[in-house]
């Protein structure tokens, strides 16, 4: 699915990554605390550091903020992992260290995730399917770990059930983004981690 073009007047793409950032920095942080449709462009322009007539150099509408607010957050996530995951090696020990690193990622990018969960579905209908669909690149990597363990007879789960397992992770890695208000008062992070972990796969092994 292509990525959806927003509009710039400036031609400087450096300059646009630049300022798009700042934008992105901002609108998180509005976006969390007021709301999407409750944030106006000036809000944004003046979190971001700059007036609202730059604002529209690098924008037309709030909705195309959001946007880029999603994709940032998503092209951070997937970055994050794939340097760090090692998708090929199919042992347990790699699959608790990639959910151990995803939780840690999302717990990094607390606000953002709360963001994705509470806005995402106010994004327009040509930009929804695409970022939902940078979602689905991201369980696929699971998948991908998953698999190898699959293959290497660490575990045995059918295709669907691996699928099923590589949802599981994700949510639960979000799931301390946007319920932090209640998990973050009975768990660290590290026992949060670790129970999830095995309730996750703690009765997939395939014990020798």
């Amino acid at each position: 699915m292509e990525k959806r073009e927003v509009h710039a007047s400036v031609k400087d793409e450096q300059l646009v990554s630049m300022r798009r950032t700042q934008m992105i920095k901002g609108a998180v942080t509005l976006f969390k605390d007021k709301g999407f449709h409750r944030t106006t462009t000036r809000e944004i322009a003046k979190a971001a550091g700059f007036s609202i007539g730059t604002l529209y150099e690098y924008i037309r509408t709030k909705e195309d903020v959001l946007y880029l607010v999603c994709d940032f957050i998503y092209d951070e996530v997937k970055d994050r992992l794939q340097k760090e995951v090692h998708q090929n090696r199919g042992t347990i020990e790699n699959l608790r260290l990639t959910i151990a690193y995803f939780f840690q990622v999302m717990d990094d990018m607390q606000d953002e995730v709360l963001v994705m969960y509470q806005e995402a579905k106010s994004l327009s209908k040509d930009a929804l399917p695409y970022v939902l669909n940078k979602e689905i690149e991201m369980v696929k990597m699971f998948e991908v770990v998953i698999s190898h363990c699959v293959e290497n007879g660490e575990l045995r789960l059918s295709e669907k059930e691996i699928s099923l397992v590589a949802h599981n992770i994700f949510v639960q890695g979000q799931m301390w983004g946007f319920r932090r208000w209640a998990l973050q008062k009975a768990y660290t992070l590290e026992e949060y981690i670790e129970i999830q972990t095995e309730l996750l796969i703690g009765g997939l092994y395939v014990h020798q």
